[in-house]
């Protein structure tokens, strides 16, 4: 086997793939808005459509739909006519996906659909057929050849049609206004739901906090640091954080100092150090703490007082990352 040669092939196909992206983009135009504005005004949901490889395609296009906010559902053109149509309501707009426009079972359920009343928009790779004629909205998704060598298997059609599609889904969830709490809302059991609502405070250590004063003594953040996994803060009489020590701070305390002891607390912390506010997203002071190579974080409420600490570890035990 030819390793070069193999490579080459792979490289041709994302290559022939991108360039089809990007021909769609110049020719996105007035109907796509068009299509945006009918899905956002429509207050039943999205039937999608198609058969064979463009039915997996509309499979995935009704998935993402339905996770960012506009209902949608997928209708086999073979199975709407032996009952499936009961789905249909008549403020739905169907999405009809084919490559060639002239599938014998698209067009017999486009006829259907209309007679409930519904509105068509068609992603198409050929905008001059019948499937065209027959919607209400074109989505031009034609490409110059498709991936395969023999210039046959769906390749580089289907990626358009699934660009097009992901293309209406952003645009509608940025039209809609909908948000990350919206999305973490209809995502609950996955890494991505925990990540967008997990607040800090669910994870952070609340009790027996490794508290210092001013006044403490070097053998007393020696001890608290060993104690309390490898932090201690420095707070005042408000409990505001003026400081925090760690492991780090006494090992290059000792490189430099042979009297840890007589050295005052204030002198060797590190001062206006990195602070996690309450009710944060834990993703996100993960996020802090790994940039700058914090193992652990004060947290603080919206007055400036400790309220607790976070550690990275504990972070990335509850998958919030």
């Amino acid at each position: 086997m030819n390793h070069d040669a193999i490579v080459e092939r792979g490289r041709r196909v994302l290559r022939l793939e991108q360039q089809a992206i990007a021909a769609l983009e110049s020719r996105l135009d007035a109907a796509f808005a068009r299509a945006v504005e009918l899905v956002a005004k429509s207050p039943g949901r999205v039937i999608v459509c198609g058969v064979g490889k463009s039915g997996l395609i509309g499979r995935k296009i009704a998935a993402t739909l339905t996770s960012t906010g506009t209902p949608a559902t997928f209708l086999h053109p073979v199975d709407s006519v032996h009952g499936d149509l009961g789905i249909v309501g008549n403020d739905d707009v169907a999405i009809l996906i084919s490559k060639s426009g002239e599938s014998d079972e698209l067009l017999s359920l486009v006829a259907h659909l209309k007679g409930f009343g519904v509105s068509t928009i068609a992603i198409t790779g050929a905008p001059r057929s019948a499937l065209a004629r027959h919607s209400d909205v074109v989505l031009d998704a034609s490409v110059g050849e498709e991936a395969c060598p023999h210039d046959l298997a769906p390749t580089t059609s289907t990626t358009a049609a699934l660009a097009v599609g992901d293309a209406l889904a952003v645009a509608l969830l940025q039209e809609k206004g909908f948000r990350r709490e919206d999305f973490a809302r209809l995502h609950p059991g996955g890494a991505l739901g925990r990540a967008l609502v997990t607040k800090v405070d669910e994870i952070m250590l609340r009790d027996q906090l490794p508290i210092l004063r001013d006044g403490d003594t070097m053998r007393e953040a020696i001890v608290m640091i060993a104690e309390r996994r490898g932090i201690a803060v420095v707070v005042d009489a408000r409990t505001h954080v003026d400081g925090v020590l760690t492991a780090g701070d006494l090992s290059r305390l000792v490189e430099r100092s042979d009297d840890l002891w007589s050295i005052p607390i204030r002198g060797v912390m590190t001062r206006n150090p990195k602070l996690a506010q309450s009710g944060e997203l834990a993703s996100a002071v993960l996020y802090r703490m790994e940039q700058h190579g914090i193992m652990a974080m004060p947290v603080v409420n919206e007055s400036g007082e400790l309220v607790g600490v976070v550690h990275l570890h504990d972070l990335m035990r509850a998958r919030v990352g």
